[in-house]
């Protein structure tokens, strides 16, 4: 029996990010801000079969090049994404995600006392470390640590 190939139409002028952890492809988008209101053409492709991850999540986004310091706030869900920027179908820059020291209005804090809860102006601030392979942030103002950062995106 032949294997089957998933094949996934190329874009002609965009950014593909590639290697998100399988099902975080959403929460990607959420973080680039696309909804269904964007005018940019997007694919999706969840749980894709990987050699290196398994299953992994691809995200393609026609006519839109993103810049690499947004693309980095992506290292917080998929720390070994990799981004490509495309033009006339082809690969003009790639790299990969570098995870921020610092993240300000991403990530909600889940300490209710925090002040960054409060109806004080003021902006959530964490810090990034990584600690035994996995990605956690720990609140500016009242140290909480977060590890699953997906589900405190603002």
């Amino acid at each position: 029996m032949k294997e089957r190939e998933l094949v996934v139409s190329k874009i002609r002028e965009g950014t593909v990010i590639d290697h998100i952890p399988a099902g975080k492809a959403i929460l990607v988008l959420k973080i680039l801000g696309i909804d269904e209101r964007t005018k940019e053409t997007v694919s999706m492709a969840l749980n894709v079969p990987s050699k290196k991850m398994g299953t992994k999540d691809i995200v393609k986004v026609e006519g839109l090049f993103i810049k690499e310091e947004e693309l980095n706030k992506i290292a917080l869900i998929a720390p070994n994404a990799t981004i490509n920027l495309i033009r006339d179908y082809e690969i003009e820059k790639k790299f990969k995600v570098k995870l921020p020291e610092v993240v300000k209005g991403i990530l909600k804090c889940p300490n209710r006392m925090c002040i960054s809860n409060s109806k004080e102006p003021v902006v959530s601030i964490f810090y990034i470390k990584v600690e035994d392979n996995k990605v956690f942030a720990k609140c500016h103002y009242c140290g909480k640590r977060i590890k699953e950062l997906a589900d405190y995106l603002i």
